[in-house]
């Protein structure tokens, strides 16, 4: 195994506004196969991945997952390679402006596969414990492998880099907190500037926290697993999979580490792999109380099914049974999968067509979910080049698709019935604005039901009601909003 260390803790410090360019110039950016290897295979991993999301718009859980099984690499090959390609999207914004600095020229103007090879090792250089001599070899070999021309700027702009320590570069990179606190909290802890002001704006105002948020955002998250009700406990769960009971949901369990997808709990359908947050909200809507009948539920946005799996687990115990919608037949197809033997039944159809198709009756159902889809904001640590690519151009039409799918649920809930409105965002257009906007548009009366006596006792920092928002800094959890809305007329 090629020298290379485990990275150093890091407390961050963020990125610019505007979010590093995407090449779209039809560059490969592979490195070759044949021939003397460009550097050792978990760097060469990493760089695979990393031109990937920048190339193709891949997704880095889904295509390093790929690359490191194609490559047969495992342990603390897997694990540096794994730590290079996540640090380095998550600070990709900074590290251009380190590298612009470095090489007096704008990171556009470098030829992407050099670009990309050159962001992975500085960022080696300035946030882990490898060797600075390891660094800058390595990512000059790998330049010259997948950029040959430009191997001699890779190792000018990469020595250059490494005289000067992070925070000295920080300092030259970043305007100083007191004249531009947001653009200096960017380039520190790695988040666009919208993004951090959308996170301010949810938390009252308060940078501090904010910051505090920032840096928990830039942490690896642990993997959540959750034991579905009636075919296994959580306590067992953790036993059998050497793992933790979660804080907050009776029915999490933190994997120590680990392929999920090597556990027989997970092949044998007795668990899934899910956020505790995502657990948190899905069973706030079955506390709600509600008065008669209560068997019919309603996942209107249900794929990829790790909510509708825990629903569906409960419906069996409660003798209920689940309608699942989902509009995308390959995620229709996935919620099957993970409802197999519940009693579930999936729909294939669009969530908005509420009293146009006789499987979706206005009034029809007791308790409806809406997991609306979001700019995923509250999942930054699970997928970190979603920050980058993410656009406040993209809130309009997302806000428009959640108030319509809110409106659809609130019309299909009977009168008496609770609707839990659901997004992984904490974004005021995408939780309070949509959530008041499409119940004054529904057409139908309703009530908010407090959801804070839903979560569990003893969780902290949920706000002053009726809505909650949860926060990776203050739960541990994705960024997780809740909105439970009982019909009442």
């Amino acid at each position: 195994m090629t020298e290379h260390r485990a990275p150093r803790p890091h407390g961050g410090r963020p990125s610019r506004p505007s979010g590093p360019g995407h090449s779209r110039d039809g560059r490969s950016g592979h490195a070759p196969r044949a021939g003397r290897p460009p550097s050792d295979p978990a760097r060469q991993a990493a760089y695979e991945a990393v031109a990937a999301v920048f190339r193709d718009d891949a997704y880095a859980n889904l295509v390093l997952a790929d690359i490191l099984n194609g490559m047969g690499l495992h342990g603390r090959d897997a694990a540096f390679a794994t730590e290079l390609t996540y640090g380095t999207l998550r600070a990709v914004g900074t590290l251009d402006l380190i590298i612009a600095a470095a090489a007096e020229r704008d990171v556009a103007r470098i030829d992407p596969p050099a670009r990309d090879a050159l962001r992975l090792g500085v960022y080696q250089l300035l946030y882990t414990r490898v060797p600075p001599h390891a660094a800058v070899n390595q990512t000059v070999d790998l330049v010259r492998s997948v950029a040959p021309g430009a191997s001699g700027f890779a190792n000018a702009v990469m020595r250059t880099v490494s005289e000067t320590p992070l925070d000295a570069w920080l300092e030259r990179v970043s305007p100083a907190y007191k004249d531009d606190p947001i653009a200096h909290l960017s380039v520190v802890h790695h988040h666009p500037q919208w993004v951090i002001r959308s996170f301010a704006e949810a938390l009252g105002g308060d940078l501090e926290e904010t910051a505090r948020l920032l840096i928990e955002d830039n942490q690896p998250p642990a993997v959540h697993l959750c034991a579905r009700p009636g075919r296994v406990d959580a306590v067992d769960l953790a036993d059998e999979v050497d793992g933790v009971p979660g804080a907050f949901s009776p029915y999490s369990v933190y994997l120590n580490g680990g392929a999920p997808r090597d556990l027989a709990a997970i092949r044998e359908g007795r668990a899934h792999v899910q956020d505790e947050g995502s657990q948190l909200v899905a069973a706030a809507l079955l506390a709600a109380p509600i008065e008669g009948q209560d068997t019919r539920w309603l996942d209107l946005c249900a794929g990829p099914g790790g909510k509708t799996g825990l629903i569906g687990a409960i419906a069996a115990s409660r003798g209920a049974e689940v309608t699942a919608v989902e509009v995308a037949e390959h995620r229709a197809r996935l919620v099957d999968i993970a409802t197999e033997g519940m009693p579930v039944t999936v729909l294939p159809m669009d969530g908005r067509s509420v009293g146009r198709d006789p499987d979706l009756p206005e009034e029809g159902f007791d308790r409806v979910l809406v997991d609306a889809p979001c700019t995923g904001l509250g999942s930054l640590r699970r997928r970190p080049e979603s920050r980058w690519r993410r656009q406040p151009a993209d809130l309009p039409p997302l806000t428009r698709l959640q108030r319509e799918l809110l409106v659809a649920a609130l019309r299909a809930v009977r009168p008496g019935g609770v609707v839990a409105y659901v997004t992984c965002s904490p974004h005021m257009v995408e939780t309070q604005v949509t959530v008041s906007e499409g119940a004054r548009r529904s057409g139908v009366e309703v009530d908010f039901v407090d959801a804070r006596p839903l979560l569990p006792p003893g969780m902290p920092g949920l706000g002053a009601g009726p809505t909650v928002q949860l926060w990776p800094h203050r739960h541990g959890t994705d960024a997780m909003f809740l909105a439970v809305l009982r019909r009442t007329s």
